[in-house]
C-alpha cells in the first residue's frame, strides 16, 4: 500500500461514524459522500459542510421556499450612537429560541449597523428603480448583442450589491456573502431562515 493510501486510510479511521451520520443528516447525501467530504476536509465538519454547500449538495438549497412564520426581533447598538433592529425568521419557535439562532440574528444586526444596506434582497428593490437602472445600462451598452441580457443583469447586480443585505460581503468573513452565511445556518438548523425587515439608526442622521 502506498503512503498516500495509508494516510487516507488513517484519516478515515479518525473520523467517527457519528460525525459522518451528522453530516449525512444535515446535507441529505449518502454515507459515502458524507464520509468522502469529511476525509477531504481532514475531519473538519464545518469545512466539509461548506464544501458540500458550494457543490449544491446540501438540503439547504431545497428549503428556500418553506414558510418562516416564527423568529425573533434582534438589536445591536454600538457606543450608544449607532444601532440596528432586525427581524429574522425561521420555521419553528423551537429553533427561534436557540442560542445559535439568537447569535445569528445578532450578527445580522451587526451587519446592518456596519454596512448600512437599504434592501433585504434583489427581489425587494422597487421595480421602477430596477427598470431605470436597466434602461441606463441598455443605453450605454457596447458589448456583444448575444450576451446583452446576461451582461446587463450582472451590471445591475453589481450596481445594487452594496445596498442589498444578501449580496453584501459578510463582515466577519468576507469570503462569503450574507446570503451564503445564512445558508450555512440553514444547513445546520434544518430550517429555512429569512430576513423580513430591518432598520438602521444613527444619532444625528435622518432619512
Amino acid at each position: 500500500m502506498s503512503e498516500e493510501l495509508k494516510e487516507k486510510a488513517n484519516e478515515v479511521k479518525t473520523i467517527s461514524i457519528e460525525l459522518i451520520k451528522k453530516l449525512k443528516e444535515l446535507s441529505g447525501v449518502g454515507l459515502t459522500d458524507a464520509k468522502n467530504a469529511l476525509v477531504e476536509a481532514k475531519g473538519d465538519f464545518d469545512k466539509a459542510l461548506e464544501a458540500m454547500r458550494k457543490k449544491g449538495m446540501t438540503k439547504a438549497e431545497k428549503r428556500g421556499d418553506r414558510e418562516t412564520r416564527e423568529g425573533i426581533i434582534e438589536t445591536y447598538v454600538h457606543d450608544g450612537r449607532l444601532g440596528a433592529i432586525i427581524e429574522v425568521n425561521c420555521e419553528t419557535s423551537f429553533v427561534a429560541k436557540t442560542e445559535e439562532f439568537k447569535d445569528l440574528a445578532h450578527k445580522l444586526a451587526m451587519q446592518v449597523a456596519s454596512m448600512n444596506p437599504i434592501y433585504v434582497s434583489m427581489e425587494s428593490i422597487p421595480e421602477d428603480e430596477l427598470k431605470a437602472k436597466k434602461k441606463e445600462f441598455e443605453a450605454n451598452f457596447k458589448g456583444p448583442e448575444n450576451m446583452k441580457d446576461q451582461i446587463i443583469d450582472g451590471q445591475i447586480k453589481k450596481a445594487f450589491g452594496d445596498k442589498v443585505l444578501m449580496e453584501q460581503p459578510y463582515i466577519l468573513d468576507d469570503s462569503m456573502t450574507v446570503a451564503q452565511f445564512i445558508k450555512n445556518a440553514v444547513a445546520k438548523t434544518g430550517e429555512n431562515i429569512t430576513v423580513s425587515q430591518f432598520k438602521r439608526l444613527e444619532v444625528g442622521v435622518t432619512e
